[in-house]
């Protein structure tokens, strides 16, 4: 009898369910795409079980699909008219192969992806790109585009590009690569995108080269730009009005342009005091253009890649004003123009001092350890390819770099005693990667790992190779030799408790255990990927960012 008091209850409990869920699928929100009837054929499904996800609101599937990636969110639209529809709505990122045959098929793209504010049009250098009528078609269909990117598009003049900007006035970042359209087109964007936020130029090969080329900028948009970053261009400074107009500048990044440039940047920092993070590699800048840039006061992340002219002179000068600095990047390029003497004065100048990454640079004991006695918040510090720097010099940093937390050695002579001075220095250090070491063995990394178990050691003994910095080239290091790593030991009894009890919540929700695992993978592709060493510091500046936020 009371069961089947039970059983009645129970029934009485899903017919109200069910009334209540009916009576809240009748105000969800329908678009005008949707015909009426489709919302009325997904109460049942195999088993007799109620359809939960076809009665979630629009608005719900698009935050689902938005937490996709790419090939997720493909399968999805394949799924039903309703989930097609949506997805198409709800996607604002979109990256199209930029041939010409993408014109007629402009029309039903953008129909479907009416919501699109990123586009990213990419052409094999090899085919023929998209014209500038389509480019005009496509602007018009996605007036609130506010990211472009466009690569190898060589189709694309300054008629287009100019068509382009007086549609899509809401621009805010464009990245242009290998693209054949001149100063024209470029001034046409900056004087009708006046909320451009982000510039990046690279091969731009319509500007005129020599002293006639015409000038760029500065535009409307010169008082709204952050970030300017010029990439392999012949007469890169004909920008030089763009950058010295834009009174708000923030980020400057200057890679592998040819002429001059220290004359410019007295002329930008004149003007120009706002900076904060500059990039100076493989380009004809000296002392005077390290003493011009001392000007921006507020300067805290500096990059000096294989700038030879750059000397310790320069880096004094720079360092007695700039003393909020955080982050230095210097690849000496094996030239010895940069020493103990720069790096004693910024350790002296420079207290806030978190990352220092030296390539070819040949720092002794002294210069070691006035950085690590004076720079007291110093937490990544990487050194390669530096002939100077021993066993004694691993010591003192052991012994002074208490806030130490990322160690990289790469091509340096430390040996197995080095990593004896590791085991009881640096109390805050988590982390110690040992790349092209030969006199380290992994008897002695594993030593390390053994007496101090919360360190992650990592050994790679391959042979050695020319040393490069450079952050854009996103060169990856060759994983030759015995690679040997050495993890954190597993979690406590806790913390695996812990886990067991998220993968339990995790199973509740299978769309949320979907996106979990896709973070997951993410995860683990990015440690595989990113292997050189500029990516490697910018993953430990993010997560030590993270930890603090």
């Amino acid at each position: 009898m009371g069961q089947s008091t039970s059983t009645a209850a129970n029934s009485s409990r899903r017919e109200i369910n069910h009334s209540h869920r009916s009576k809240s699928k009748s105000t969800a929100l329908i678009s005008p795409m949707q015909p009426p009837e489709e919302n009325e054929d997904y109460e049942i499904i195999d088993g007799g079980d109620p359809d939960y996800i076809s009665e979630l609101p629009d608005e719900c599937l698009a935050c689902i699909f938005q937490s996709l990636n790419s090939g997720e969110r493909k399968r999805c639209s394949l799924v039903c008219h309703r989930w097609l529809r949506i997805e198409g709505q709800s996607r604002h990122r979109l990256s199209l192969n930029a041939k010409s045959e993408l014109y007629k098929d402009i029309d039903s793209l953008f129909s479907r992806f009416d919501s699109v504010t990123k586009l990213a049009l990419k052409c094999d250098r090899r085919s023929s790109s998209i014209c500038d009528d389509g480019l005009v078609l496509i602007s018009d269909k996605c007036r609130n585009l506010t990211r472009l990117k466009l690569r190898a598009c060589r189709d694309l003049t300054d008629a287009g590009m100019e068509a382009f900007a007086k549609n899509c006035k809401g621009l805010k970042k464009l990245s242009c690569g290998s693209c054949t359209f001149g100063a024209k087109g470029m001034n046409a964007v900056l004087e009708n995108c006046s909320s451009l936020e982000e510039l990046s130029v690279k091969r731009l090969r319509g500007i005129t080269d020599g002293a006639a080329a015409e000038p760029i900028g500065p535009g409307a948009a010169a008082s709204s730009l952050k970030t300017i970053c010029l990439k392999e261009l012949y007469n890169g400074q004909c920008f030089g009005p763009l950058i010295t107009g834009a009174k708000n500048l923030k980020t400057l990044k200057l890679y592998r342009c040819s002429g001059d440039w220290d004359k410019l940047l007295q002329s930008v920092t004149e003007h120009v005091t706002s900076l904060i993070e500059i990039h100076l590699e493989r380009l004809q800048v000296s002392d005077v253009g390290l003493l011009a840039i001392s000007n921006c006061s507020d300067l805290e992340i500096l990059h000096l890649v294989k700038t030879p002219e750059c000397t310790n002179i320069g880096l004094l000068s720079l360092s007695e004003r700039c003393k909020h600095l955080r982050k230095l990047h210097i690849d000496g390029w094996k030239a010895n123009r940069i020493g103990d003497d720069g790096l004693i004065a910024v350790s002296k100048n420079c207290g806030n001092l978190q990352e220092l990454v030296l390539i070819g640079v040949n720092p002794t004991k002294q210069s070691l350890e006035s950085l690590a006695t004076n720079c007291k918040n110093l937490e990544r510090l990487a050194l390669c390819g530096s002939d100077t720097v021993g066993d004694p010099e691993i010591s003192c940093i052991a012994a002074k770099c208490i806030a130490l937390k990322k160690l990289c050695i790469k091509s340096c002579p430390v040996s197995n005693q080095g990593l004896e001075a590791l085991a009881n220095g640096c109390p805050s250090l988590v982390k110690v990667k040992l790349k092209k070491c030969r006199a380290v063995t992994m008897e002695g990394a594993e030593w390390l790992k053994n007496n101090r178990e919360s360190l992650a050691v990592n050994l790679d003994n391959g042979e050695t190779e020319q040393q490069d910095a450079s952050a854009s080239d996103g060169a990856q290091e060759n994983g030759g030799g015995g690679v040997a790593e050495f993890p954190p030991p597993p979690a406590v009894p806790s913390q695996m408790a812990a886990a067991a009890a998220a993968a339990v919540a995790a199973a509740s929700n299978n769309m949320a255990g979907s996106t979990s695992r896709s973070s997951s993978m993410k995860w683990r592709l990015g440690l595989l990927s990113g292997r050189s060493l500029a990516c490697t510091l910018r993953r430990w500046s993010s997560a030590n960012s993270n930890a603090r936020g």
